[in-house]
């Protein structure tokens, strides 16, 4: 016997789930998308939920994700609590494990971009607290700290140049500008994970999204406030819907987005097909009537009073309806706002009080509550748990309540307009709450809690109207910047924020202004307005600069980002910074001589670095002043005994002088302090490959690749040690590979043309070996393997013609070549 379906009251109960009214269409829509499957053209991928603030977006979007749990889905919510895209995947993967479903391999890749993002700061500042304890605190150490790690303003920048680079081609350097962001960090996944995260978590997120997919029916991610999120979210979004790019997102995924705004044309024109816009407009009478009854307010003459005053926003029935008034009282005064028609019917006190009080600060925590609410203090608890009950309270990530916008605003209104100087001390009393206990925290930039105690601190005086509380704020932008893009344009909407709810017009213009720039064109374009138009003292201006010429460097405007570090070290030569970022592009140029004098100053001016003079002995290491890289090398080590960087560059610096105990002792060192260091691993395999030991040396470069396996050096090291064994198949593949990554690699031509020799594929290796001696025409081992092709292809003027320019450029190389090619060239060799 069948068993009996719900009954009526069950889909009646389903129906008006937590007293969700309206929507019905949309809602319908929604739940009919599951029912199309996935290659049906009428099946949408995505849904955009928008319509203006207060409208009910992220009530409905709350409903429909009920909706997809209903249909077997595994779902996601996301809110603008998660600040850019490595966040977002968190909070995704933390709402799929608690559904059952772990991203094992995105949260290790996450935490180590965690790791990553502060390693640097934490190493500079932990040498710097050891400096101030001899010299006192240093300012231009603290610019360094504060750069951030995005900005990479404190990151080693030679080190990985150097490993992706064998010392033989550092002088191609300046010719073909390789990535300069590869010589910001000591290895692949290092770089990726901190300066581009997105692409080093995309691909793992789909791979393991698509694991997920396969054993629900559903996925259903929910973004909601995109009219915040969206300047770091859209593109990433299109980039992984659209193309395949990061890989491939599995056809049952469906994304819903709710904000403020329609899609844009120029990014969404193109994939309208599979987009649902879900336009929303205030409720229909019927729908705002429905919700009222349901909430028990059924007197008309209250009704009427309520559809008037509300326009029919669903936030603000949904408020008034909660108070269940019953009766109108004085509903007459046109002036009337639905706020206050609220308090008015609400007859606690305590609550309206509470209710007016705690709309002064951005968001709310229990900390924040107990300080603004002006009540006894066994009156907390219970006037708390009210207050988050209330429909316009939402709460965000981390436990915080933020009062919605359409509440919000009019209640602040009410309070500046009631008392100006009430209202001025009480942001006043609020600023210095969150300044202690900012203080009480003994950190500054680098953490997080600290800059958004900072942040709200700033808001409150700016809303207090204190007289350098802006030119304060414009200070603060620039070590906002930083901190990464996305702490910049947080800092921007501060001033927005502010200067919106304080009738400021000056702070909401600079709010708005730095807002666009930062969506616009980023960092680099923000701090030239700033720089422009903003009366910024000569210290901030430097920082500034350095922070500008970063982004300039980043995006490969080398001369620009010179002049910037220039500006910068003119504007406050002590500045240490500045002297450190000015040698990373002078290095990445190939100026090392330069570098190391830029890196002198910076050592005079900060003694106790030892990043900077690790630096200084890594240029020194690629320049060749093997004793020099030595010296400051063993001082990197002695200031800081943790600098994996810094045994590394040593021991490659052994590796060269032929010290292969040496060698293998440093490098062993820094595996043992870092065991995932690629460019360590690719640098001990050399000493393998010195030592005859091409079993080791293989391991090494299999785990280094394994680990960064789009590094072209390490590609062509491994290509060359299986060529050495023989497996020259096995090489090709790599040394194309390689290629792929570098096309303008002079060796991994080489040295594919040698293995495709080796394996009578005449025709293709001599293509190779022409493009290696192209690219660099001095390239004797490339010609020497040339002139054994031409002999054996029957060509002896051209063979005779490559060995007298070998003999030219050095006669003794003739007499080096292995016992094969001698054997092949020996006629050409005599005279």
């Amino acid at each position: 016997m069948a068993q009996p379906g719900p009954s009526m009251q069950d889909l009646i109960r389903q129906r008006t789930r937590a007293g969700f009214v309206g929507r019905a269409a949309e809602r319908s829509a929604f739940r009919a998308n599951f029912a199309v499957p996935p290659h049906d053209e009428r099946h949408r991928f995505r849904f955009h939920v928008h319509g203006n603030a207060g409208v009910g977006k992220t009530f409905l979007v709350r409903e429909l994700e009920q909706i997809a749990r209903e249909q077997g889905a595994l779902t996601a919510y996301v809110d603008d609590s998660a600040g850019s895209v490595p966040e977002v995947m968190a909070e995704i993967s933390r709402q799929f494990a608690a559904q059952g479903r772990r991203l094992k391999e995105l949260d290790r890749l996450l935490a180590a971009h965690r790791e990553r993002r502060h390693e640097a700061e934490l190493a500079a500042l932990a040498a710097l607290d050891a400096q101030e304890e001899e010299t006192g605190p240093s300012a231009g150490g603290r610019v360094a700290a504060r750069a951030g790690v995005v900005a990479a303003g404190m990151i080693p920048v030679v080190g990985p140049l150097a490993g992706l680079l064998d010392a033989d081609q550092v002088a191609e350097v300046a010719d073909r500008l390789r990535a300069s962001l590869l010589a910001r960090f000591r290895d692949h996944e290092d770089l990726q994970l901190v300066l581009a995260p997105e692409q080093a978590l995309t691909p793992v997120f789909l791979r393991e999204l698509a694991q997920a997919a396969a054993s629900v029916p559903w996925v259903t991610l929910f973004l909601d406030t995109y009219e915040r999120t969206a300047p770091y979210l859209d593109r990433w979004l299109h980039e992984t819907m659209t193309t395949d790019r990061h890989g491939a997102v599995p056809a049952t995924v469906v994304v819903v987005t709710a904000g403020q705004r329609p899609l844009g044309a120029t990014r969404w024109g193109g994939v309208r097909d599979f987009v649902a816009e879900v336009p929303l407009a205030p409720f229909t009478e019927a729908e705002a009537r429905g919700l009222l009854a349901g909430k028990g307010v059924t007197a008309e003459p209250v009704v009427e009073e309520v559809l008037r005053l509300t326009g029919g926003l669903p936030v603000l029935v949904s408020t008034l309806a909660e108070s269940r008034p019953a009766d109108p009282d004085d509903v007459g005064d046109p002036s009337a706002t639905a706020v206050d028609r609220f308090l008015k019917w609400e007859q606690d006190p305590a609550r309206r009080a509470a209710a007016l009080s705690c709309a002064l600060p951005r968001w709310l925590d229990g900390d924040v509550f107990r300080t603004v609410a002006d009540c006894p203090e066994a009156e907390l608890p219970d006037l708390y748990a009210w207050l988050r009950g209330m429909p316009f309270v939402v709460e965000r990530g981390g436990g915080r309540l933020r009062y919605h916008d359409v509440v919000r605003a009019p209640m602040l209104r009410a309070e500046r307009r009631r008392s100006p100087r009430g209202w001025a001390e009480r942001q006043r009393r609020l600023a210095r709450t969150f300044r202690d206990w900012r203080e009480e925290t003994e950190a500054e930039w680098e953490d997080e809690a600290w800059r958004d105690l900072r942040q709200a601190e700033t808001y409150h005086l700016l809303c207090a109207g204190e007289r350098d509380a802006l030119p304060q704020a414009l200070r603060d932008f620039v070590h906002a910047c930083g901190a990464g893009e996305v702490m910049a344009v947080r800092w921007a909407r501060v001033l927005v924020d502010a200067g919106q709810d304080a009738e400021a017009d000056a702070v909401a213009e600079w709010g708005t202004r730095l807002t666009a720039a930062l969506d616009a064109e980023g960092i680099a374009v923000a701090l030239g307005l700033l720089l422009s138009d903003a009366a910024l003292d000569a210290p901030s201006q430097a920082r500034a600069r350095v922070l500008r010429g970063d982004e300039l460097r980043g995006a490969g405007a080398y001369a620009e980002a010179l002049a910037e570090y220039d500006r910068a070290v003119a504007l406050d030569p002590e500045l240490a910074v500045a002297y450190r970022c000015r040698a990373g592009i002078r290095g990445d140029l190939g100026d090392h001589d330069a570098a190391i004098a830029d890196l002198d100053r910076a050592v005079a001016l900060e003694p106790g670095h030892a990043w900077y003079v690790a630096l200084r002995g890594e240029h020194h290491r690629i320049a060749r002043h093997d004793t020099e890289a030595i010296r400051d090398l063993s001082e990197a080590i002695r200031l800081d005994p943790a600098n994996e960087f810094a045994w590394a560059s040593r021991g490659a610096t052994h590796e060269r002088r032929g010290d292969l105990d040496s060698a293998l002792a440093d490098l062993g060192r820094s595996l043992d302090l870092k065991p995932d260091y690629a460019w360590a691993l690719a640098r001990r395999a050399r000493v393998w490959r010195a030592l005859g030991d091409s079993g080791r040396q293989l391991s090494d470069l299999d785990q280094a690749l394994t680990l960064t396996p789009d590094w072209p050096w390490a590609r062509c090291e491994r290509g060359d040690a299986l060529r050495t064994a023989g497996r020259d198949e096995e090489a090709v593949a790599d040394l194309t590979h390689a290629l792929a990554l570098d096309p303008a690699y002079t060796s991994a031509y080489a040295s594919r043309g040698a293995s495709l020799t080796h394996l009578g594929r005449h025709a293709e290796a001599l293509a190779d070996l022409n493009r290696a001696v192209e690219l660099r025409p001095g390239y004797i081992w490339a010609l020497c393997r040339r002139a054994a092709l031409h002999a054996t292809m029957s060509r002896p003027e051209e063979a005779r013609a490559d060995v007298e320019h070998v003999r030219d450029l050095d006669p003794d190389a003739l007499e080096r070549l292995p016992d094969q090619d001698r054997a092949v060239l020996g006629p050409f060799l005599a005279g």
